[in-house]
């Protein structure tokens, strides 16, 4: 980490700043009790104060911690099956590293270098990079998903939307709890949380977790699990002040480490050297690559303190430490031969400063702050193509380092008791540091990976650059309300993510724009970097409690154009190496010219009946449906060293049309006790994974179904549940790897004599694919001390 000293003092200072006063904080900003959000609103956080979901001009998604429990999900991607135009899943070949896609915006490559289009916040710190971000759901108090360019109310700005994971703020009183699950695939989870208070003011507390699962298949040449599961995690916590204390601190621990198995893909092609044919379990594999043995390893440290100063300002600070580290052996063309075989290592460190300072009186309400993130991320890799040239291998080392600082705001003035207006703004400096060395070996793999090869020919890469990115982003947005229960709104904001260098590219593949037959540093740079993104948002929304409060609705349309899009990819290339034309492996990053979204989002949650049978008996439907028209109106290639516009032949990848889900539940007392069922079925239309189509791994549309029963003892002591994921055993790709040779215009494949995809990159071509969970059954256990 190289943060200025100045910076660290601040985080220091705030620190000391803690021992000065008697904090009680709000970090986690807690919510109402779960059982009080259908009378009183679900209240979020997603404009940093507490309002009801009525409130809020954004459009937002929450769950409580309760409902996520009682319906049994298992990891954030869960939420994807039930939020408007959504997709959260593992990224690949790994369990804990995570892609995210809202509305179109996402990051699909967590290699080092790019930013992510959705961000990640646990309990407010950013997370900025992508491994370890798959969190899973325990001691949790609710999750929000805000769709839209977050900016002006968030430390860091992200240009698709925000998940916000927010932990369980620590009772007053001693409280233990132990959760137990058991299921197929020998699944065996234990979750234990405990929490005392010290004297009056203090209180401390943890969750620790141990989940397991054999897996859903075999690697056919190793022997081990495919598609398990290792993974010990904790949360260690202290709080002084709060629950009505005008000062609140709150200081965090977190670990967590995943020992899975590395998830190896499921060939969609026969092997073009070898002959081996396509399994018939598409959770088997066969892929050889076993060192490194993969590992995920995240950890940080928090320190989130609130003062209300009077009744009407209130002054944050959210002070974090960050780190990851995670080996994977990638085996991209799923066979024992080291055809297309990468190991790699990942090294993520981040800290990160943010101030705020809150106002709300009368009819002016918001907020003002500063954000700093000092961020490294390094990565190792080896491409492995010794089926092509015995013991060719490109070696890969990126280090990439952000440093960002913003001042950002919103206020909210309140013109008549039915009308409000918002405006906010935010500026941004982002600054990109690379140091990029890719080496090419012959004999072996790189020494990194103790192989035995030597050095060939002198670095196709070997970088230093920097560059710096400024960029102003404002929001407005009016609001009416006719009565409390109903807000009509419509919304304007800019997006922006910064450019950066891509640590895959190759050097001596930039042009020689001087044509002097050197290549200049800075024609390099230009070669390796990308440009900003930016966004321009529209929103109209209505928003109401109908019914009595039987009834919540929210609808929203949006409209997007979307310029810069940066899209990263890996394609096979050759690289000259001593005056050698050598295969390889390379990083395109393009900036498609200009990109179009729009579309509409419905949710609902319905109390269909009261009182059917018996006292306090409940049906209740919830429904969520997204549309989106997303296409690309300019996407300029280099075809031929012709600029190319493709634009009619691309694709928005991870950007399903329609999602649509629809949970129907019925609570009924049983004693003094109640039984809940709850049972979902939700729908995603044709997925593309990539850019340019592909018939192999792209998705059909497809549905999945849900399903939970769970009795809850009085006073909730105890509980006992039984859960149903994927009920109907289907079959869906989640994302996949391509080197096949194709059109560069259109991407059709191009198939060889024998009628197979002709490999571009090794000698068995590589189409491989990665599914999401088959059918699980587990049942689930709690009780309360």
């Amino acid at each position: 980490m190289k943060a200025h000293h100045s910076i660290r003092a601040l985080a220091l200072a705030s620190a000391a700043w803690t021992g000065a006063m008697a904090f009680p904080a709000f970090a986690q900003d807690a919510s109402v009790p779960a059982a009080d959000t259908e009378e009183a609103g679900i209240i979020v956080t997603a404009r940093r104060r507490e309002e009801t979901l009525v409130s809020v001009p954004i459009a937002v998604s929450a769950f409580s911690g309760a409902d996520l429990e009682r319906g049994g999900a298992i990891d954030i991607s869960d939420l994807a099956n039930v939020t408007p135009n959504t997709t959260l899943e593992a990224s690949r070949g790994t369990n804990s590293t995570l892609t995210a896609f809202i509305r179109g915006v996402g990051q699909q490559d967590p290699v080092s270098g790019f930013e992510q289009g959705v961000g990640i916040y646990l309990d407010d710190v950013y997370l900025n990079r992508p491994q370890g971000a798959l969190l899973d759901i325990y001691d949790v108090e609710r999750i929000e998903v805000l769709r839209g360019p977050q900016g002006t109310l968030y430390g860091r700005n992200t240009i698709g939307g925000a998940v916000k994971y927010v932990t369980k703020m620590l009772p007053q009183d001693f409280s233990l709890k132990l959760k137990g699950s058991y299921g197929s695939y020998d699944q065996a989870d234990g979750i234990i949380s405990v929490s005392a208070p010290i004297g009056d003011l203090m209180r401390v507390g943890g969750a620790f977790a141990r989940l397991s699962r054999g897996g859903f298949g075999k690697n056919l040449t190793t022997g081990q699990d495919n598609y398990n599961k290792d993974i010990w995690a904790g949360r260690a916590t202290f709080e002084m002040g709060g629950y009505g204390a005008p000062v609140l601190m709150r200081i965090t621990g977190d670990y967590t480490k995943d020992n899975s198995n590395p998830r190896g893909g499921h060939r969609l092609i026969p092997g073009q050297a070898s002959g081996a044919p396509v399994l018939d379990d598409v959770f088997d594999t066969r892929g050889g690559l076993v060192d490194p043995k993969q590992y995920v390893k995240s950890y940080g440290l928090s320190m989130n303190l609130t003062a209300e100063l009077n009744d009407a300002v209130t002054l944050r600070s959210i002070s974090a430490w960050r780190k990851d580290d995670s080996a994977s052996p990638i085996d991209f063309d799923a066979l024992p031969a080291v055809d297309v075989d990468v190991p790699a290592y990942y090294k993520n460190e981040q800290l990160s400063q943010e101030f705020q300072l809150l106002y709300d009186k009368g009819r002016l309400h918001g907020m003002v702050g500063f954000y700093y993130l000092d961020a490294s991320a390094d990565t190792q890799f080896d491409t492995r193509i010794f089926t092509t040239v015995a013991g060719l291998t490109a070696f890969t080392q990126a280090n990439v380092d952000t440093e960002t600082y913003a001042v950002f705001g919103d206020m909210s003035f309140d013109l008549t008791d039915q009308l409000s207006l918002s405006a906010g703004g935010r500026y941004t400096w982002d600054t990109r540091r690379a140091n990029i060395l890719r080496q090419s070996y012959l004999g072996g793999g790189s020494p990194v990976f103790d192989g035995a090869g030597i050095p060939f020919g002198a670095p196709s890469t070997n970088f230093r650059g920097e560059r710096e990115f400024k960029k102003f982003t404002p929001r407005f947005s009016v609001s009416y309300k006719p009565t409390a229960d109903h807000n009509i709104y419509a919304s304007y904001s800019k997006g922006f993510k910064g450019g950066g260098f891509d640590p895959r590219g190759v050097g001596t593949n930039a042009p020689d724009l001087n044509g002097d037959g050197i290549r200049q540093d800075s024609e390099i740079a230009s070669f390796l970097s990308f440009a900003p993104e930016q966004v321009d948002s529209y929103e109209v929304g209505y928003k109401g409690n109908l019914m009595d409060g039987a009834l919540y609705v929210a609808v929203a349309g949006f409209y997007a154009d979307y310029k810069d899009v940066q899209i990263p990819g890996s394609v096979a290339c050759t690289v000259n190496v001593g005056g050698v034309a050598t295969p390889s492996f390379c990083g395109v990053v393009s900036n498609a010219g200009k990109a179009r979204f729009k579309g509409l989002e419905f949710e609902s949650n319905a109390r269909l009946g009261r009182d059917i049978f018996s006292g306090g008996d409940r049906l209740n439907l919830q429904t969520a449906i997204g549309f989106i028209d997303a296409d690309y109106r300019e996407y300029i290639a280099n075809i031929a060293s012709v600029p190319t516009d493709v634009a009619d032949y691309r694709r928005v990848q991870n950007t399903p049309k329609w999602t649509a889900s629809g949970t129907l539940s019925y609570n009924v007392p049983v004693g003094d006790g109640s039984l809940y069922f709850g049972s979902t079925v939700s729908w995603r239309s044709k997925t593309y994974q990539f850019e340019i189509p592909n018939p192999y791994i792209d998705q059909k549309g497809y549905a999945l179904w849900d399903a939970s029963l769970v009795y809850t003892a009085p006073s909730d002591r105890w509980s006992i549940g039984v859960h149903g994921k994927n009920l109907l055993d289907k079959e869906y790709k989640t994302s996949g790897y391509t080197f096949v040779a194709a059109n560069p215009v259109t991407g059709a494949i191009i198939n060889n004599a024998a009628g197979y995809p002709t490999p571009s990159l090794g000698k068995e071509g590589t189409l491989t694919a990665f599914y999401g969970n088959p059918r699980q059954v587990f049942v689930t256990g709690s009780v309360k001390f």
